[in-house]
């Protein structure tokens, strides 16, 4: 009998309310789209649906611009796998910006961020996301002035 190809879908990316992990809700799209604000505790990303791929393995990869950690290195881009948990399931592979280093304020978050899964060696998903500074105009203008 053949195997089944598995069904891939992107339901939704941009900029999503607050996300906890430990819970089984994911979260809810605020905004459709590719530009965000390095803004702290934006959280940005996308969801896929996979359908027939019940325990199967997909690896997830988060690509981003030279971020850096507590200590000034620069981060590794964060990866990880997980296991198809049915064969209608939803995942949500995203970040939030976070201001690591006070001198260096949000600059290492600065550039673009590409977000891809794979599953058995192809890559079922892939969106890049462009990370920009605000200006101090468009600080204001968020605020109503």
């Amino acid at each position: 009998m053949a195997k089944r190809s598995p069904v891939v879908e992107m339901v939704s990316y941009g900029i999503y309310k607050e996300w906890d992990s430990r819970s089984k809700e994911l979260p809810k799209i605020v905004d459709f789209t590719t530009k965000v604000p390095a803004d702290e505790e934006i959280e940005f990303g996308y969801i896929v649906n996979i359908k027939k791929a019940k325990g199967e393995v997909i690896e997830f990869c988060i690509d981003h611009p030279g971020v850096k950690g507590k200590k000034g290195q620069i981060l590794e881009p964060f990866t990880g796998e997980l296991h198809v948990g049915s064969n209608d399931w939803d995942f949500y592979l995203g970040d939030t910006i976070q201001l690591l280093d006070p001198i260096d304020g949000f600059e290492s978050n600065i550039g673009k961020w590409r977000m891809t899964i794979q599953l058995g060696n192809k890559v079922i998903s892939d969106k890049t996301f462009d990370v920009f500074a605000r200006d101090e105009g468009e600080f204001w203008k968020r605020r109503g002035f």
